[in-house]
């Protein structure tokens, strides 16, 4: 059983917590493939979609899932809010609330601010992306896509590769598959590893070919220069001469190794064309596809502890 009223870090998910969201986001990838692809779990219910941050593919796909299962969802705009005239975060959180919406999901640019502002209103909230601190639901999506194309979600060798210290991605990953009991590779020049990783639970390289050496799943990362201020890397091109992922690169992986990426791409910086866009390796848009299923299982796995009249009604859907 979930027993989370709010979902802000992978780190605070168990196993069986794990095991539960990406069950049920397995029936949500069933029905996201059928015509009819409406359900009723969160008829009654809002979602308020709240990005500090521009996004595509995270705010696209809470979207979707809130739709598809029946929620009355709103995207609020916060270039045009009163968080743009000087408002506060706790200020727009009490706002919010009065709304009385049932699913608050935010991304914000501060790691720590979703999880002060979930102690600010009573309904359940779900962090899109905080800082460089977590991203949860695209950590679980990013295993769901694993678990899918090989069959299991423990005893493998994975390399994450790039920018680890501005990267919520990696540091939400990490939390989960070493949870679920992987071995986990960070692959990075030193400029670009956090300066605490040696307490963290990782095998760290300096060289590609040695991180990916026999590894299962090779996950690439954005290198976030818009975080950036200072010379982190000498040049892009020799990142990518470096760091970028080509067919060379990858010949060190496992035959059969899988290639990911969280999106959007730098082609030719992090990772080739013709990598990205190899089918039999590339599973960049199950990514994609997963994100909706394992954001429609989150929703729902939530919306179950949801007080009152709207609650039972969801239960009731459900049933």
């Amino acid at each position: 059983m979930f027993a989370h009223r709010s979902l802000l870090a992978a780190s605070a998910l168990s196993q069986e917590d794990i095991r539960a969201a990406l069950d049920l986001a397995e029936e949500y990838v069933a029905l996201n493939r059928r015509r009819d692809k409406k359900g009723a779990v969160l008829r009654g219910l809002t979602q308020i979609n709240l990005f500090f941050e521009p996004s595509t593919r995270t705010q696209a796909s809470f979207e979707l899932a809130g739709k598809r299962l029946g929620a009355d969802v709103m995207n609020m705009s916060v270039g045009s809010s009163s968080v743009k005239k000087g408002e506060t975060l706790i200020d727009t959180a009490v706002t919010l609330n009065a709304m009385r919406p049932d699913l608050l999901v935010v991304r914000h640019q501060m790691s720590g601010a979703v999880a002060l502002l979930s102690e600010k209103v009573n309904c359940a909230v779900i962090n899109a992306g905080d800082g460089a601190h977590e991203h949860p639901t695209q950590a679980l999506l990013d295993a769901l896509t694993i678990r899918r194309r090989k069959g299991r979600l423990s005893r493998l060798t994975i390399a994450i590769c790039g920018d680890i210290l501005h990267s919520r991605v990696a540091r939400s990953n990490i939390a989960l598959l070493d949870r679920m009991e992987n071995r986990v590779r960070l692959v990075a020049p030193p400029t670009l590893l956090p300066p605490d990783i040696d307490a963290w639970r990782v095998e760290v390289f300096q060289d590609m070919a040695e991180g990916l050496r026999g590894a299962d799943v090779v996950m690439m990362l954005r290198l976030q220069s818009e975080r950036m201020s200072g010379g982190f890397v000498p040049s892009v091109r020799e990142f990518h001469h470096r760091y970028g992922l080509d067919r060379e690169k990858l010949a060190n992986a496992a035959p059969d190794a899988i290639v990911m990426h969280p999106g959007p791409m730098n082609r030719g910086v992090e990772i080739d064309a013709v990598v990205a866009d190899d089918l039999e390796r590339s599973v960049i848009t199950e990514q994609v596809e997963m994100g909706v299923a394992v954001r429609m299982a989150v929703l729902d796995l939530l919306a179950r502890h949801v007080p009152g009249e709207t609650g039972a009604a969801a239960a009731e859907a459900r049933a």
